[in-house]
Protein backbone atom coordinates (compact mmCIF):
# COMPACT_ATOMS: atom_id res chain seq x y z
CA UNK A 1 0.00 0.00 0.00
CA UNK A 2 2.62 2.38 1.05
CA UNK A 3 4.65 1.42 -2.38
CA UNK A 4 1.05 2.41 -4.33
CA UNK A 5 0.95 5.68 -2.16
CA UNK A 6 4.31 6.42 -3.55
CA UNK A 7 3.58 6.07 -7.02
CA UNK A 8 0.71 7.91 -7.18
CA UNK A 9 2.51 10.50 -5.36
CA UNK A 10 5.28 10.48 -8.33
CA UNK A 11 2.71 10.12 -10.90
CA UNK A 12 0.94 12.77 -9.27
CA UNK A 13 4.15 15.37 -9.44
CA UNK A 14 5.21 14.08 -12.97
CA UNK A 15 1.84 15.14 -14.09
CA UNK A 16 2.07 18.43 -12.66
CA UNK A 17 5.19 19.13 -13.89
CA UNK A 18 4.63 18.69 -17.13
CA UNK A 19 1.48 21.10 -17.02
CA UNK A 20 3.79 23.81 -15.81
CA UNK A 21 6.60 23.46 -18.18
CA UNK A 22 3.47 23.30 -20.85
CA UNK A 23 1.73 26.86 -19.09
CA UNK A 24 5.11 28.37 -18.72
CA UNK A 25 6.36 26.97 -22.52
CA UNK A 26 2.75 28.64 -23.67
CA UNK A 27 3.41 32.01 -22.16
CA UNK A 28 6.60 32.20 -23.09
CA UNK A 29 5.46 31.44 -26.83
CA UNK A 30 2.63 34.13 -26.84
CA UNK A 31 4.67 37.06 -25.04
CA UNK A 32 7.82 36.80 -27.25
CA UNK A 33 7.00 35.10 -30.69
CA UNK A 34 6.01 37.75 -32.83
CA UNK A 35 3.15 36.44 -34.83
CA UNK A 36 0.82 36.89 -32.07
CA UNK A 37 0.50 40.54 -31.97
CA UNK A 38 0.28 43.49 -30.20
CA UNK A 39 -2.50 43.44 -26.47
CA UNK A 40 -4.68 46.49 -26.51
CA UNK A 41 -3.60 49.83 -23.81
CA UNK A 42 -5.89 50.71 -20.60
CA UNK A 43 -6.50 53.80 -23.13
CA UNK A 44 -7.51 51.82 -26.48
CA UNK A 45 -10.23 50.31 -23.83
CA UNK A 46 -11.27 53.56 -22.47
CA UNK A 47 -11.70 55.01 -26.25
CA UNK A 48 -13.21 51.72 -27.32
CA UNK A 49 -16.48 52.04 -24.70
CA UNK A 50 -17.61 54.99 -26.53
CA UNK A 51 -18.32 52.22 -29.33
CA UNK A 52 -22.06 50.41 -29.73
CA UNK A 53 -20.24 47.22 -30.40
CA UNK A 54 -17.94 47.27 -27.04
CA UNK A 55 -19.61 46.34 -23.81
CA UNK A 56 -17.84 44.89 -20.57
CA UNK A 57 -14.45 45.29 -22.13
CA UNK A 58 -14.78 43.27 -25.38
CA UNK A 59 -16.60 43.79 -28.44
CA UNK A 60 -19.62 42.33 -28.99
CA UNK A 61 -22.40 41.34 -32.28
CA UNK A 62 -25.51 42.85 -32.22
CA UNK A 63 -26.72 39.44 -31.44
CA UNK A 64 -25.39 37.54 -28.71
CA UNK A 65 -22.86 35.20 -30.29
CA UNK A 66 -20.80 33.33 -30.45
CA UNK A 67 -21.88 30.97 -28.06
CA UNK A 68 -18.95 30.31 -25.57
CA UNK A 69 -18.16 26.61 -25.00
CA UNK A 70 -18.18 24.67 -21.78
CA UNK A 71 -14.59 22.87 -21.13
CA UNK A 72 -16.46 19.18 -22.50
CA UNK A 73 -17.18 21.19 -25.35
CA UNK A 74 -14.15 22.35 -26.40
CA UNK A 75 -12.11 18.87 -25.86
CA UNK A 76 -15.50 17.43 -27.65
CA UNK A 77 -14.59 19.90 -31.01
CA UNK A 78 -10.64 19.75 -30.64
CA UNK A 79 -11.11 15.86 -30.57
CA UNK A 80 -13.25 15.82 -33.83
CA UNK A 81 -11.09 18.13 -35.41
CA UNK A 82 -8.27 16.51 -34.93
CA UNK A 83 -9.40 12.79 -35.12
CA UNK A 84 -11.88 13.35 -37.56
CA UNK A 85 -11.34 11.47 -40.42
CA UNK A 86 -12.71 13.59 -43.34
CA UNK A 87 -13.29 12.43 -46.79
CA UNK A 88 -11.64 14.91 -49.26
CA UNK A 89 -11.16 17.28 -46.78
CA UNK A 90 -8.04 18.29 -48.88
CA UNK A 91 -7.28 17.87 -52.48
CA UNK A 92 -5.59 14.89 -53.72
CA UNK A 93 -2.55 16.63 -55.49
CA UNK A 94 -1.28 20.44 -55.26
CA UNK A 95 -3.50 23.09 -56.77
CA UNK A 96 -2.00 24.87 -59.57
CA UNK A 97 -2.58 28.92 -59.86
CA UNK A 98 -2.59 31.04 -62.72
CA UNK A 99 0.47 33.49 -62.37
CA UNK A 100 0.44 37.26 -62.70
CA UNK A 101 4.09 39.26 -62.95
CA UNK A 102 4.51 42.58 -61.29
CA UNK A 103 4.77 44.44 -64.69
CA UNK A 104 1.15 43.33 -65.65
CA UNK A 105 0.06 44.50 -62.36
CA UNK A 106 2.51 47.98 -62.42
CA UNK A 107 0.86 49.03 -65.52
CA UNK A 108 -2.24 48.23 -65.39
CA UNK A 109 -4.99 51.19 -66.07
CA UNK A 110 -8.05 49.99 -67.25
CA UNK A 111 -11.20 49.59 -65.58
CA UNK A 112 -11.55 47.95 -62.32
CA UNK A 113 -9.73 44.54 -61.66
CA UNK A 114 -9.28 41.81 -58.95
CA UNK A 115 -6.92 38.57 -58.83
CA UNK A 116 -8.13 36.16 -56.25
CA UNK A 117 -5.51 34.76 -54.15
CA UNK A 118 -7.73 32.11 -52.54
CA UNK A 119 -9.36 31.73 -49.23
CA UNK A 120 -10.55 35.51 -48.88
CA UNK A 121 -7.44 37.18 -50.19
CA UNK A 122 -7.99 40.09 -52.81
CA UNK A 123 -5.99 42.24 -54.99
CA UNK A 124 -8.11 45.08 -56.23
CA UNK A 125 -6.92 47.30 -58.86
CA UNK A 126 -9.64 50.33 -59.29
CA UNK A 127 -9.13 53.83 -60.79
CA UNK A 128 -5.35 52.80 -61.18
CA UNK A 129 -5.28 51.95 -57.41
CA UNK A 130 -3.97 48.70 -55.99
CA UNK A 131 -5.64 47.58 -52.75
CA UNK A 132 -4.97 44.16 -50.87
CA UNK A 133 -7.97 42.47 -49.24
CA UNK A 134 -6.80 40.61 -46.27
CA UNK A 135 -3.52 39.75 -47.87
CA UNK A 136 -2.66 35.86 -46.24
CA UNK A 137 0.28 34.71 -48.52
CA UNK A 138 1.18 32.26 -45.34
CA UNK A 139 1.96 28.69 -45.69
CA UNK A 140 -0.59 28.13 -42.55
CA UNK A 141 -3.24 29.76 -40.54
CA UNK A 142 -1.62 29.69 -37.38
CA UNK A 143 1.05 31.38 -35.23
CA UNK A 144 3.72 28.84 -36.23
CA UNK A 145 4.12 26.77 -39.50
CA UNK A 146 4.21 23.45 -37.32
CA UNK A 147 0.72 24.12 -35.89
CA UNK A 148 -1.52 24.57 -38.87
CA UNK A 149 -1.81 22.30 -42.14
CA UNK A 150 -0.52 23.41 -45.26
CA UNK A 151 -1.95 25.44 -47.86
CA UNK A 152 -3.41 23.79 -51.11
CA UNK A 153 -1.12 25.49 -53.40
CA UNK A 154 2.36 25.69 -52.71
CA UNK A 155 2.55 28.49 -55.29
CA UNK A 156 1.01 31.93 -55.58
CA UNK A 157 -0.05 33.99 -58.54
CA UNK A 158 2.94 36.37 -57.24
CA UNK A 159 5.00 36.64 -54.26
CA UNK A 160 4.96 39.62 -52.18
CA UNK A 161 8.45 40.83 -53.35
CA UNK A 162 7.14 41.12 -56.55
CA UNK A 163 4.32 43.33 -55.63
CA UNK A 164 4.54 47.20 -56.88
CA UNK A 165 3.48 49.83 -54.52
CA UNK A 166 0.22 49.11 -52.51
CA UNK A 167 -1.91 51.92 -52.33
CA UNK A 168 -3.91 50.32 -49.07
CA UNK A 169 -4.81 47.46 -47.37
CA UNK A 170 -7.97 46.84 -45.82
CA UNK A 171 -7.96 44.04 -42.83
CA UNK A 172 -11.67 42.63 -41.72
CA UNK A 173 -10.10 41.27 -38.45
CA UNK A 174 -7.57 39.60 -36.42
CA UNK A 175 -7.69 35.93 -37.37
CA UNK A 176 -4.67 33.97 -38.68
CA UNK A 177 -6.38 33.41 -41.98
CA UNK A 178 -6.93 36.24 -42.79
CA UNK A 179 -4.19 38.82 -40.67
CA UNK A 180 -0.90 36.80 -41.65
CA UNK A 181 2.45 38.28 -39.64
CA UNK A 182 4.77 37.03 -42.53
CA UNK A 183 2.60 38.96 -45.37
CA UNK A 184 2.10 41.95 -43.40
CA UNK A 185 5.78 42.25 -42.14
CA UNK A 186 6.69 41.67 -46.12
CA UNK A 187 4.75 44.01 -47.58
CA UNK A 188 4.78 46.65 -44.69
CA UNK A 189 7.30 49.00 -46.46
CA UNK A 190 5.10 49.13 -50.07
CA UNK A 191 1.71 49.81 -48.24
CA UNK A 192 1.07 53.50 -48.29
CA UNK A 193 -1.95 53.06 -45.71
CA UNK A 194 -3.64 50.29 -43.94
CA UNK A 195 -7.54 50.28 -42.77
CA UNK A 196 -8.40 47.92 -40.12
CA UNK A 197 -11.64 47.83 -37.71
CA UNK A 198 -10.81 48.86 -34.40
CA UNK A 199 -8.27 47.51 -32.35
CA UNK A 200 -6.27 45.67 -35.23
CA UNK A 201 -3.73 48.48 -35.74
CA UNK A 202 -2.36 46.76 -32.18
CA UNK A 203 -1.10 44.24 -34.23
CA UNK A 204 0.61 46.05 -36.74
CA UNK A 205 2.19 48.37 -34.43
CA UNK A 206 3.71 45.73 -33.03
CA UNK A 207 5.03 44.67 -35.86
CA UNK A 208 7.23 48.13 -37.08
CA UNK A 209 4.17 49.72 -38.58
CA UNK A 210 3.56 53.48 -37.84
CA UNK A 211 0.77 54.84 -35.91
CA UNK A 212 0.32 57.23 -38.69
CA UNK A 213 -0.29 55.04 -41.50
CA UNK A 214 -2.98 52.97 -39.64
CA UNK A 215 -6.63 53.83 -39.76
CA UNK A 216 -9.48 52.06 -37.43
CA UNK A 217 -12.68 52.44 -37.94
CA UNK A 218 -15.69 51.35 -36.18
CA UNK A 219 -18.98 50.33 -37.94
CA UNK A 220 -20.75 52.25 -40.57
CA UNK A 221 -17.47 54.78 -39.93
CA UNK A 222 -15.63 55.75 -43.43
CA UNK A 223 -12.91 57.44 -45.12
CA UNK A 224 -12.19 59.27 -48.13
CA UNK A 225 -9.08 57.39 -49.78
CA UNK A 226 -7.83 59.08 -53.11
CA UNK A 227 -11.48 59.52 -54.54
CA UNK A 228 -12.39 55.96 -53.16
CA UNK A 229 -14.61 55.89 -49.97
CA UNK A 230 -14.03 52.56 -47.23
CA UNK A 231 -16.78 52.00 -45.27
CA UNK A 232 -16.57 50.10 -42.43
CA UNK A 233 -19.99 47.84 -42.14
CA UNK A 234 -20.64 45.28 -39.66
CA UNK A 235 -20.14 41.21 -39.26
CA UNK A 236 -21.00 38.64 -37.28
CA UNK A 237 -18.09 36.84 -35.86
CA UNK A 238 -15.24 37.12 -33.29
CA UNK A 239 -11.47 38.05 -32.91
CA UNK A 240 -8.18 37.02 -31.11
CA UNK A 241 -4.63 35.85 -31.41
CA UNK A 242 -4.20 33.63 -28.02
CA UNK A 243 -7.25 32.15 -25.43
CA UNK A 244 -6.65 36.10 -23.01
CA UNK A 245 -7.69 38.51 -25.65
CA UNK A 246 -10.42 37.09 -27.38
CA UNK A 247 -12.96 39.79 -28.80
CA UNK A 248 -10.35 42.87 -27.60
CA UNK A 249 -10.32 43.97 -31.20
CA UNK A 250 -13.34 44.64 -33.56
CA UNK A 251 -14.20 42.41 -36.86
CA UNK A 252 -15.84 43.64 -40.19
CA UNK A 253 -16.99 43.55 -43.78
CA UNK A 254 -16.35 46.46 -45.83
CA UNK A 255 -18.08 48.53 -48.59
CA UNK A 256 -15.77 49.85 -51.46
CA UNK A 257 -16.90 53.01 -53.80
CA UNK A 258 -15.65 54.53 -56.68
CA UNK A 259 -17.32 57.18 -58.61
CA UNK A 260 -18.77 54.68 -61.25
CA UNK A 261 -18.79 51.22 -58.73
CA UNK A 262 -19.62 49.98 -55.56
CA UNK A 263 -17.98 46.95 -54.36
CA UNK A 264 -18.87 44.43 -50.97
CA UNK A 265 -16.60 42.56 -48.82
CA UNK A 266 -17.72 40.05 -46.40
CA UNK A 267 -14.91 39.06 -44.20
CA UNK A 268 -16.27 36.21 -41.62
CA UNK A 269 -19.45 36.04 -40.95
CA UNK A 270 -22.70 34.77 -39.77
CA UNK A 271 -26.10 34.84 -41.76
CA UNK A 272 -27.64 37.63 -39.99
CA UNK A 273 -29.89 40.83 -41.20
CA UNK A 274 -26.48 43.18 -41.23
CA UNK A 275 -26.20 41.82 -45.04
CA UNK A 276 -30.03 43.09 -45.65
CA UNK A 277 -29.01 46.48 -43.70
CA UNK A 278 -25.68 47.24 -45.73
CA UNK A 279 -28.09 46.47 -49.21
CA UNK A 280 -30.23 48.75 -48.24
CA UNK A 281 -27.52 51.94 -47.24
CA UNK A 282 -25.46 50.94 -50.21
CA UNK A 283 -26.64 48.80 -52.84
CA UNK A 284 -27.13 47.71 -55.13
CA UNK A 285 -23.36 46.24 -55.83
CA UNK A 286 -21.21 45.81 -58.85
CA UNK A 287 -19.25 42.85 -57.14
CA UNK A 288 -19.81 41.39 -53.99
CA UNK A 289 -16.86 38.48 -52.11
CA UNK A 290 -19.16 36.49 -49.80
CA UNK A 291 -17.68 34.20 -47.25
CA UNK A 292 -18.04 30.77 -47.80
CA UNK A 293 -16.36 28.20 -45.95
CA UNK A 294 -15.42 26.23 -42.67
CA UNK A 295 -19.05 26.01 -41.53
CA UNK A 296 -20.42 23.56 -39.63
CA UNK A 297 -23.33 23.51 -37.32
CA UNK A 298 -21.39 24.00 -33.89
CA UNK A 299 -19.98 27.39 -35.19
CA UNK A 300 -23.45 28.26 -37.21
CA UNK A 301 -23.61 31.93 -35.84
CA UNK A 302 -19.69 33.08 -36.87
CA UNK A 303 -19.51 31.19 -40.61
CA UNK A 304 -22.44 30.63 -42.79
CA UNK A 305 -23.33 27.60 -45.12
CA UNK A 306 -22.76 27.80 -48.36
CA UNK A 307 -27.23 28.56 -49.34
CA UNK A 308 -27.08 31.51 -46.71
CA UNK A 309 -24.12 32.81 -48.78
CA UNK A 310 -26.19 32.83 -51.82
CA UNK A 311 -28.83 34.46 -49.65
CA UNK A 312 -26.95 37.15 -48.75
CA UNK A 313 -25.62 37.81 -52.19
CA UNK A 314 -29.81 38.63 -52.17
CA UNK A 315 -29.94 40.64 -49.66
CA UNK A 316 -27.12 43.14 -50.12
CA UNK A 317 -28.40 43.26 -54.02
CA UNK A 318 -25.05 42.14 -55.98
CA UNK A 319 -25.12 42.04 -58.96
CA UNK A 320 -22.02 39.40 -58.89
CA UNK A 321 -21.27 37.21 -56.40
CA UNK A 322 -18.16 35.63 -55.54
CA UNK A 323 -18.61 32.78 -53.06
CA UNK A 324 -14.92 33.17 -50.92
CA UNK A 325 -13.11 31.57 -47.77
CA UNK A 326 -12.64 28.24 -49.51
CA UNK A 327 -9.91 26.70 -52.12
CA UNK A 328 -6.73 27.46 -50.04
CA UNK A 329 -6.98 26.16 -46.39
CA UNK A 330 -8.74 23.15 -43.99
CA UNK A 331 -10.23 24.85 -41.17
CA UNK A 332 -13.63 22.93 -40.87
CA UNK A 333 -14.60 19.37 -40.94
CA UNK A 334 -16.62 19.38 -44.77
CA UNK A 335 -15.70 18.31 -48.13
CA UNK A 336 -12.95 20.96 -49.36
CA UNK A 337 -15.20 21.38 -52.52
CA UNK A 338 -18.65 21.25 -50.52
CA UNK A 339 -19.20 24.86 -49.87
CA UNK A 340 -18.42 26.10 -53.72
CA UNK A 341 -20.61 22.77 -55.26
CA UNK A 342 -23.44 23.70 -52.65
CA UNK A 343 -23.43 27.31 -53.69
CA UNK A 344 -23.84 27.31 -57.23
CA UNK A 345 -27.00 25.04 -56.69
CA UNK A 346 -28.63 27.74 -54.26
CA UNK A 347 -27.65 30.44 -56.19
CA UNK A 348 -28.64 28.74 -59.25
CA UNK A 349 -31.97 28.15 -57.59
CA UNK A 350 -32.04 31.88 -57.07
CA UNK A 351 -31.23 33.34 -60.13
CA UNK A 352 -28.11 34.85 -58.77
CA UNK A 353 -25.11 36.04 -61.13
CA UNK A 354 -22.57 34.24 -59.86
CA UNK A 355 -18.32 33.39 -60.60
CA UNK A 356 -15.94 30.73 -59.74
CA UNK A 357 -12.64 32.12 -60.99
CA UNK A 358 -9.43 29.99 -60.40
CA UNK A 359 -6.42 31.06 -57.76
CA UNK A 360 -4.62 34.00 -59.91
CA UNK A 361 -6.98 34.87 -62.53
CA UNK A 362 -8.18 38.29 -63.62
CA UNK A 363 -11.55 39.03 -62.61
CA UNK A 364 -12.21 42.26 -65.20
CA UNK A 365 -15.99 43.96 -63.92
CA UNK A 366 -17.03 45.14 -66.76
CA UNK A 367 -17.02 42.29 -69.15
CA UNK A 368 -19.61 39.42 -68.81
CA UNK A 369 -17.21 36.76 -69.92
CA UNK A 370 -17.13 35.30 -66.54
CA UNK A 371 -15.57 32.26 -65.27
CA UNK A 372 -18.41 29.82 -63.99
CA UNK A 373 -16.71 26.73 -64.83
CA UNK A 374 -16.02 23.47 -62.14
CA UNK A 375 -12.45 23.83 -62.41
CA UNK A 376 -12.07 21.84 -59.12
CA UNK A 377 -14.17 19.08 -60.76
CA UNK A 378 -12.26 19.40 -63.71
CA UNK A 379 -8.95 18.95 -62.25
CA UNK A 380 -9.29 16.53 -59.11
Amino acid sequence: MKRFKKYLKRMLWTILTVVGVLIIAYFLFVNFYPSFGGDISKEQKLEFAKSDNYRNGQFVNKKDVPKDLSFSETLSLAGKFFFTKVQNGSPTKDISVQKIDSINIANYKNSTRLIWFGHSSFLLQIEEKNILIDPMFGKVAAPHDLLGSKRFNSEMPIVIEKLPKIDAVLLSHDHYDHLDYSSITKLKDKVEFFYTPLGVGSHLEAWGIERERIIELDWWEDKVFKDLQFICTPAQHFSGRKFNNRQSTLWSSWVIKSKTETLFFSGDSGYASHFKEIGDAYGPFNFAMLECGQYNKMWADIHMFPEETAQAGIDLKADLVMPIHWGAFKLALHDWTEPVNRFKTKATELQLNFITPEIGEKIILDTEEYNNSDWWKERF
